[in-house]
């Protein structure tokens, strides 16, 4: 097989990959196009208020916000992270050659994670009051 062969068919592989992603793009195109075109446009007063889970808007919009509860959603996605390293990880510390190493990584990343806990804890964060 000629060097020219192999190029060819590499670049023939990756030309339907340019080809499909042009023909992609061409459909959301018109697909957007298609919707402007056809919508009805009458704005009123009403639908130019500011929509939030069907309650009217009544006031100036400014609100006080707690911030204990920020740092609840980030201690979640903390603990979401967490659970999703270690499916993968015992997945992979039962394979042939891997056992030692995955498990010190896993020991250094679940320490990360303990500190944070830690810290989290003597700052009084994890007490619902």
């Amino acid at each position: 097989m000629h060097v020219r062969d192999v190029a060819a068919s590499y670049y023939q592989s990756y030309s339907v990959v340019g080809l499909l992603a042009v023909v992609g793009v061409l459909f959301v195109g018109v697909a957007f196009g298609a919707g402007r075109l056809l919508r009805p446009v009458v704005p009123t007063p009403e639908k130019l208020l500011t929509y939030e889970c069907g309650v009217d808007p009544v006031g100036d919009g400014w609100a006080h916000t707690q911030v204990r509860y920020y740092v609840y959603a980030f201690l979640y996605v903390i603990f979401a992270v967490d659970s999703i390293f270690l499916f993968p990880w015992a997945t992979v510390f039962a394979a042939p050659g891997y056992g030692a190493t995955t498990l010190v990584e896993m020991f250094i990343f679940l320490g990360f994670l303990t500190v944070g806990l830690l810290y989290a804890y003597k700052k009084g964060v994890l007490t619902w009051t």
